[in-house]
């Protein structure tokens, strides 16, 4: 159990609504059993601080702070207002580059995302962003809206047969395996850790010992990796130098992994035939080239943005605080307090 020893029940304060969750199945009701649950809705950074503060004032102190999909800068500034209070905090994003988990850690608080609800959705969108770059879907959308038809569109590749190289062989990059396995592409990864030999089997995935040797191979490349130190900038003028001309690149996973500049510089000399990408370097703002030019699909991070995965991933948040709250620890947790 955890510190709780007051009688009452544990309090979460919710940054909006949790209107998913229950799916009209008296899940929440269930869960307004074990917990109490504030509601505060985010306006700006400097707003939403000083409204936090005034709140915890009047009604804390809080157990566990529950994270939507907003953009907001979870730091030390945003936490320090719920200390010493502050236990647990749960995403219902899978990324957590926005979220300062060393300063939790160092004070004493889980941080759990959800890292399954999100994989299945996103899967989707970049099988969608595949066939859209392999088959030139957006310059033939724009035709047909300007009234010139096909215009100068040439006949594209087929997707069967083309090499599919994935970075990042988690839940998402799985997903993306076994249904890109209907178009028979050719399925290739490059992943920190190695699948057994039984996943690569069920995935049809044959693994590459670097990522220079996938790049070398993959007619199409689906980013499918976690935001880090490490992977910042991963993909640059050396990496896309590695590619084969006139290949694809797809990006779903957070878009600093891929160096805007060099991207740009390697569609302009044909390096890259096309691009598709949900995610950016400076969300909501989009770099105005990838605006301006019409080799590319873009979406606006809509990856997990379906009624099914935020259902799963609030429930997911949920799930993690029933548990804290039962055994002292959530089920899954990026960093152990």
């Amino acid at each position: 159990m955890t510190s709780i020893t007051t009688g009452r029940k544990p309090k979460v304060l919710s940054f909006g609504p949790i209107n998913y969750a229950d799916g009209g199945e008296g899940y929440m009701k269930d869960f307004e059993k074990q917990w109490d649950i504030d509601i505060l809705k985010p306006t700006t950074r400097i707003d939403t601080i000083a409204n936090l503060k005034t709140r915890v004032s009047h009604s804390g102190p809080y157990d566990a702070l529950m994270i939507h999909d907003l953009d907001l800068i979870i730091d030390e500034e945003m936490l320090t207002p719920l200390l010493p209070g502050l236990k647990v905090v749960v995403s219902a994003s899978a990324g957590y580059n926005e979220f300062d988990v060393d300063f939790m850690t160092a004070n004493g608080i889980w941080f759990c995302n959800a890292r399954h609800a999100v994989s299945e959705a996103t899967a989707d969108l970049a099988v969608f962003l595949i066939l859209a770059v392999v088959r030139d879907t957006t310059r033939g959308e724009k035709q047909v809206r300007d009234g010139r038809w096909r215009g100068q569109i040439t006949p594209t590749l087929d997707p069967n047969g083309l090499t599919l190289g994935i970075i990042g062989m988690g839940g998402i990059g799985k997903h993306i395996a076994k249904k890109i396995s209907c178009f028979e592409m050719k399925v290739h990864y490059y992943n920190r850790t190695r699948l057994s030999p039984e996943d690569e089997h069920r995935y049809g995935a044959k693994y590459c010992s670097s990522m220079g040797e996938l790049l070398s191979i993959s007619d199409v490349v689906s980013v499918n990796c976690p935001l880090n130190a490490s992977t910042r900038g991963l993909i640059g003028k050396a990496e896309f130098a590695r590619m084969r001309d006139g290949s694809f690149i797809v990006n779903t996973a957070r878009g600093a992994i891929v160096d805007d500049e060099s991207l740009i510089e390697a569609v302009k000399s044909g390096k890259i035939a096309r691009a598709g990408l949900d995610v950016f370097t400076d969300e909501p703002k989009v770099n105005p080239y990838f605006v301006e030019c019409d080799r590319f699909t873009l979406q606006p991070h809509l990856g997990g943005m379906t009624v099914g995965t935020f259902k799963k991933a609030e429930r997911e948040c949920c799930e993690n605080l029933k548990a804290w709250f039962q055994s002292g620890k959530p089920l899954m947790s990026i960093n152990k307090a």
